[in-house]
């Protein structure tokens, strides 16, 4: 990573477009600015750049003046460093999304002072664990296009972090090194 990329997500309006992003995966410049509290000239600039530096691109849409942008996301197995700095990139923003909202819970109208945090361990085979995130994938199918379609949304519903980290558990040492 070079000076100007670290430069580039430092500035505090650029990290609130990519946490805004990471929290409801596309956004326009205007719906940007209006959760946001900045201008939507500041917002359209703000994300060309992110979008120059690759951080984020266009999502696709039905034409009009309207510009979804979203996370980039790395299109193939070659691109291994790419996609883990960005799950690097996406996981820090989900952190600080918890973190703000265990911090401002208080703030949130009264229906909305809950959250539904559970975890949980399973042996599973490496294709087991595939099918789980599938099976967990699939399940928000029907709520997805409630992004690009806000009449679609019943009334009363905000943007919901869903956040699902499957991964394998290693074991511990007595002296805290790896296992191989």
């Amino acid at each position: 990573m070079t000076e100007d990329d670290v430069n580039l997500r430092d500035h505090p309006v650029r990290t609130d477009l990519l946490d805004l992003l990471a929290e409801v995966g596309t956004v326009t410049a205007t719906e940007a600015a209006a959760r946001l509290g900045y201008s939507s000239g500041l917002c359209s600039f703000h994300l060309r750049q992110l979008a120059r530096h690759g951080y984020i691109e266009e999502a696709p849409h039905s034409g009009g003046r309207a510009r979804p942008w979203r996370l980039t996301r790395p299109a193939s197995a070659a691109a291994g460093v790419a996609e883990e700095q960005f799950g690097d990139l996406a996981r820090g923003l989900e952190d600080e999304s918890w973190r703000r909202w265990v911090s401002r819970r208080d703030e949130a109208p009264s229906a909305w002072r809950h959250d539904e945090a559970f975890s949980a361990v399973a042996y599973l085979t490496p294709d087991e664990m595939r099918r789980v995130a599938d099976v967990v994938r699939r399940a928000l199918v029907p709520y997805q296009d409630r992004e690009q379609r806000p009449l679609a949304r019943p009334e009363g519903a905000r943007p919901v972090a869903l956040i699902t980290r499957l991964f394998p558990l290693l074991p511990h040492t007595p002296d805290g090194a790896e296992q191989g």
